[in-house]
């Protein structure tokens, strides 16, 4: 794989829908600003796609669904090796024009995020050729059953602004592994890398001589989502979003009894014990805190300390946040880039605007340059519980500190909250770690360590964190549907 850590030039990317193994713009000639949110320019634009080109997605994908349900999974796994492969040979341009898209620093991304996104294709197309049921048995006199595990058939997918390539591929490579045939839309600030991933699969597809509606990609709003959820073509929708995005979806499906898939906001706490190594803590506190500029749901945005060590922590933590770079994507010291959009800078700025008097900021809290929309990394103590901001998904470079007593108060604050993704527990007590991980109410439990994700273990949430699994073999199956056949002997 390429390691330049400098980002080739590039054009102007011209982006547009790939339907049916073409591009196209939408059919009524609309379209969408793109915005450099390193520089606040519009620098390109999407289609803004409309229910005729809903339309001819979903029918390009249910027109492929019988040829590519029915192909071999060794098919399948060549297809998705192929895939991870044409991506590896294009890296530089596919993370180039991520981080145009994005802001996000280039070298950090080439190394952190492309590389993982690669091996996931390599996992599923690995799952494709060992989907297993129960063995076959008589359970009734005179006769055998047997299970199978199919498809469930074109699948609806919308991916978020955060991380576009790489959930673009947590939608995309579990689907087809399984063979199902994809509509996915990239969020409607991002589209840029997901246009261009399309080309490349729709290369490989044509290669291999396999249908060119396998995967198709539509541009658009809130609206062109809320198209696709509606068709009456997709048995399943799946999103990465908000917390409204995915009860909208929800609502949507419900009508038409779709599957849904729904994979939304955190709130991760991280709980601080006092025989835990406090400076290694606030180190990967925040590291986990501030990468991305804390747009992940995993972001270690809510420190629970044990208040005989919360002050040397708050001092620590402080420390690491000051020497936190935030930069464009050439700027080979930054950690993070901008928030996404103006949008999401006003949301940040205003969750530290309205502050109860009893909080402080210990550092950063305002935006950085005159230019994009950055912002410095922050750390805010003294809340209380049921502070805003300790209630409510910021997603952006903010970790709030509160100090607890003992266990029973850690977790108690740890779940009170809407979201249930992601946690931590830092200590050197073997069995404490395990009682919290048995304790607290969330879909991943890290010890010692924060936001490390692995392809073959399942991530995902409860509550309003959303319901169903990306990654692992928990992730494939929840692309397929079970099947009883029963035969008299």
């Amino acid at each position: 794989m390429p390691k330049n850590p400098n980002p080739p030039a590039t054009g102007v990317p011209r982006v547009r829908n790939y339907i049916a193994g073409e591009y196209a713009d939408a059919a009524d000639g609309r379209t969408l600003d793109v915005t450099d949110p390193a520089t606040g320019d519009v620098y390109t634009t999407s289609p803004l796609s409309g229910p005729a080109d809903v339309d001819a997605a979903m029918t390009a994908a249910a027109s492929a669904f019988p040829r590519w349900r029915d192909a071999t999974p060794a098919t399948r796994q060549r297809l998705l090796l192929r895939i991870a492969d044409a991506f590896e040979a294009r890296a530089e341009e596919i993370v180039a024009a991520e981080c145009r898209n994005t802001g996000k620093p280039y070298g950090l991304t080439l190394a952190e995020e492309f590389g993982p996104m690669v091996d996931q294709i390599r996992f599923f197309a690995g799952a494709a050729r060992m989907l297993e049921g129960r063995s076959a048995g008589e359970y009734a006199a005179g006769l055998t059953s047997i299970v199978r595990r199919e498809p469930v058939g074109v699948c609806a997918q919308v991916a978020p602004w955060n991380y576009p390539m790489m959930m673009a591929v947590w939608k995309f490579a579990p689907a087809l592994a399984a063979g199902n045939t994809v509509v996915l839309k990239p969020s409607d600030t991002t589209p840029v890398s997901t246009a261009l991933l399309a080309g490349i699969i729709g290369e490989v597809v044509r290669e291999m001589a396999l249908p060119p509606g396998i995967f198709n990609v539509i541009c658009g709003d809130r609206d062109t989502g809320r198209a696709m959820v509606e068709h009456p073509v997709p048995a399943m929708a799946a999103i990465t979003g908000s917390v409204r995005a995915g009860i909208a979806v929800a609502e949507s499906a419900a009508k038409d009894v779709k599957r849904v898939h729904l994979e939304l906001g955190g709130k991760a706490p991280a709980l601080v014990f006092p025989d835990a190594d406090i400076a290694e803590a606030a180190e990967g506190i925040a590291l986990a805190g501030f990468f991305n500029a804390g747009q992940d749901c995993t972001a270690a945005t809510r420190v629970l300390v044990h208040e005989s060590v919360h002050d040397t922590f708050v001092r620590a933590l402080t420390n690491a946040a000051a020497a936190t770079r935030t930069g464009a994507p050439a700027d080979k010291n930054a950690l993070y880039g901008p928030l996404n959009n103006a949008n999401q800078l006003h949301q940040v700025s205003g969750y530290i605007a309205r502050l109860p008097s009893h909080a402080r900021v210990e550092t950063g809290g305002h935006q950085v340059g005159e230019t994009g929309y950055f912002y410095a990394p922050t750390v805010v103590s003294g809340l209380r519980q049921d502070d805003e901001i300790v209630q409510n998904e910021v997603f952006g470079p903010v970790i709030t500190v509160q100090p607890f007593t003992d266990e029973d108060q850690a977790v108690t604050y740890a779940n009170d909250v809407p979201y249930a993704l992601a946690s931590s527990v830092w200590t050197k007590d073997h069995a404490r770690a395990m009682r919290m991980s048995r304790r607290l109410d969330f879909g991943c439990v890290w010890i010692n360590t924060h936001m490390a994700l692995v392809a073959e273990m399942p991530h995902g949430g409860y509550k309003h964190s959303g319901y169903g699994k990306d990654l692992s073999a928990y992730g494939f199956e929840d692309y397929t549907r079970v099947k009883h056949v029963m035969t008299a002997l």
